[in-house]
């Protein structure tokens, strides 16, 4: 049953990429990145309630007061595909940071870079931590929040919470904008890399917004709540 609810899943969610896509390219001459973005979370949550209808994965947000009404540096925990898709509908505008091969897929890669992402060069990471950075510290004057993943990479959800690249306190600091954590237990439904889907609630607490005159200290601070918050959720 499983395996066939996750087959009708993927089944829509390939199938609706492909006219999403189109939209946005189509409708990108005519409305704002804030707009644009907006169509795009519409798409994402209609791929997130058919997960919830085929494949039985809900979710449950606690901590919405703390979100903050100026733009934010999002900080999570990274475990998979599904908190790369909601959280896109938390925060509009945004900004993500991704890998740079992704612009060159077809119509999709298209589609990402009208979305204005900072994109990411893994082959030489002094370079792109500098470019986030400048990047990131523009789009947050622009009035965009900044989604980003500091463990750098996905980890299994058995192998908790791993510790933060120094970039989200680093910005925090050179942009005068608090860092928002965010903590989620998504992986163990959506696991990364596998076709079934399993059953059950994902969990995602907002902590409260941190700021702090030393970037270290900021991000300390964030890993820190995460991993503790983490833990709690496996308890």
């Amino acid at each position: 049953m499983a395996f066939f609810g996750s087959f009708l899943f993927n089944l829509v969610f390939y199938l609706s990429l492909l006219p999403t896509t189109l939209i946005v390219i189509s409708l990108y001459p005519f409305i704002s990145t804030e707009k644009l973005q907006k169509v795009g979370s519409y798409w994402v949550l209609f791929v997130l309630y058919t997960l919830k209808i085929l494949c039985g994965v809900q979710w449950r947000v606690e901590g919405y007061s703390n979100i903050p009404k100026k733009p934010c540096i999002v900080v999570s925990n990274h475990q998979g595909q599904w908190e790369s898709l909601f959280l896109q509908t938390l925060f509009i505008p945004s900004t993500t940071i991704i890998k740079r091969e992704l612009l060159f897929i077809p119509l999709f890669g298209w589609a990402l870079r009208l979305m204005k992402p900072i994109t990411l060069n893994r082959k030489n990471k002094y370079a792109s931590l500098k470019k986030v950075i400048k990047k990131g510290v523009n789009k947050l004057n622009d009035n965009f929040s900044l989604i980003l993943f500091p463990e750098g990479t996905r980890i299994a959800p058995e192998k908790g919470v791993q510790p933060f690249a120094n970039s989200c306190g680093l910005l925090s600091i050179k942009s005068d904008v608090p860092v928002l954590p965010i903590c989620h237990n998504s992986g163990i439904f959506w696991e990364n890399k596998k076709f079934v889907k399993k059953p059950g609630m994902v969990i995602i607490k907002i902590g409260e917004p941190i700021t702090g005159n030393s970037a270290k200290d900021i991000t300390d601070r964030a890993y820190t709540w995460i991993k503790d918050t983490y833990e709690d959720l496996e308890d």
